[in-house]
């Protein structure tokens, strides 16, 4: 309802949105992902929650030639290893089997095959990586392992929370560590300047051309978010919620305050 009130064609900073905003900052990102496209390996994407990794990774994996890259994205991570190998194995036709090291052994021969036969790169897109059991990390280097680990066959992105990098610089998964060819941290949006011009592309992505906010209530919903996307989204599109019944076209600072204590 209240898109229809403030006249919105989208939710602003919704999670589906493939307009994202970038003042360059994933410019990083973008020559990251192409790198391990033209050689392939393993690329680390941390940052807060709601800060937009996947929403970014989507927008740079929708551009690709589907017979040239097969995506597979696997946001369910809370899971044993062997869970995690045949979620792989299905999403590349291969029937999963319950041995791991014949799962190992079918999954390797299906992406040599993709390789040789077709000329196409898996890119295994592992989210909430921060969750994966330490035996992943500790067998990952292995499974990557391809002709006496003469080749590399595969592309994948592990993407977490900023913590994910600290645990993988640990000892014990050296083997893995050593294999990131590309590390990339998004950070949130914090100065003024930056957010102002945030929720400007937000609110225009949306269908908004009018304003929404006052300079104080743009402070306000930055302090509030943190700088986080996310947050803001969330408050924006409850404070427009509140705003409906009162029959208001704008977020005075007072609704937004009301917004921003509902989600507390």
């Amino acid at each position: 309802m209240y898109r229809q009130h403030f006249g919105l064609t989208s939710a602003p900073l919704a999670k589906d949105s493939n307009d994202l905003w970038d003042d360059g900052a994933h410019g990083r990102l973008r020559e990251r992902f192409q790198w391990l496209l033209q050689s392939p390996g393993v690329g680390l994407l941390t940052g807060e929650p709601g800060i937009g990794k996947t929403a970014a990774l989507r927008v740079l994996t929708g551009t690709l030639n589907p017979h040239r890259y097969q995506v597979i994205y696997l946001p369910e991570t809370d899971f044993g290893r062997l869970d995690l190998y045949r979620s792989l194995a299905i999403a590349l036709g291969v029937e999963p089997s319950y041995r791991r090291a014949q799962l190992w052994r079918d999954i390797k021969a299906r992406i040599l095959e993709l390789a040789d036969g077709r000329a196409m790169l898996p890119l295994w897109i592992v989210d909430e990586a921060q969750n994966l059991p330490p035996e992943f990390f500790r067998d990952l280097p292995s499974f990557l392992n391809h002709c006496f680990d003469a080749r590399d066959l595969m592309t994948v992105w592990l993407v977490g929370h900023p913590l994910l990098a600290q645990t993988l610089a640990r000892a014990p998964y050296a083997a893995l560590y050593g294999r990131i060819q590309a590390h990339v941290q998004l950070a949130p949006v914090i100065e003024r300047e930056r957010f102002v011009s945030l929720i400007a592309h937000a609110l225009k992505a949306a269908g908004c051309h009018h304003t929404l906010l006052a300079d104080s209530g743009l402070e306000l919903l930055r302090q509030a978010s943190q700088g986080i996307p996310r947050n803001a989204g969330r408050i924006l599109r409850t404070a427009m919620q509140l705003a409906v019944p009162k029959g208001l076209t704008h977020l005075p600072d007072e609704l937004l305050q009301q917004a921003i204590e509902e989600l507390r």
